[in-house]
């Protein structure tokens, strides 16, 4: 199978509703590194970057209220900075750039997904898919 490790996907495809930050980027705990008082925080395994971490909350309406909240996993070599907040905002509107998700089976049995970027930005402005404004050819008799 020619499909293997993480699977490169875009924000659209992930969150096409958009989504929100709505807890603090921390650093991802390097489990079997760290021992009893000393915290070593994890790097990625393909790319040796530092994993941080963010909660964001998924903007989609059909999103079951239990699965609104996702993890997302930040590679890069210092801490990210979360975009500024909007002014009228309960949520601060963030977007990921480079997007790879990683399919696995979680505890209970069910398929999951770890998603991983290697940026976190403010949403762009003006950037919504143009739509197809062509006109039908007509036919010449």
């Amino acid at each position: 199978m020619a499909l293997q490790g993480p699977i490169p996907v875009s924000f659209d495809q992930v969150f096409p509703h958009g989504c929100y930050v709505v807890g603090e980027v921390e650093p991802v705990k390097d489990f079997d590194a760290s021992t009893n008082g000393r915290f070593v925080q994890a790097r990625d395994k393909t790319t040796g970057e530092l994993v941080w971490q963010v909660a964001v909350m998924d903007a989609d309406p059909t999103v079951k209220p239990g699965q609104k909240t996702v993890a997302v996993k930040i590679l890069a070599p210092v801490q990210p900075v979360p975009p500024a907040p909007m002014p009228g905002l309960p949520f601060t509107p963030v977007e990921f750039d480079h997007l790879t998700v990683t399919p696995y089976v979680n505890g209970t049995g069910r398929l999951a997904y770890s998603i991983k970027v290697r940026a976190m930005r403010a949403p762009r402005t003006g950037t919504a898919p143009a739509k197809n404004t062509a006109t039908p050819a007509k036919d010449v008799a």
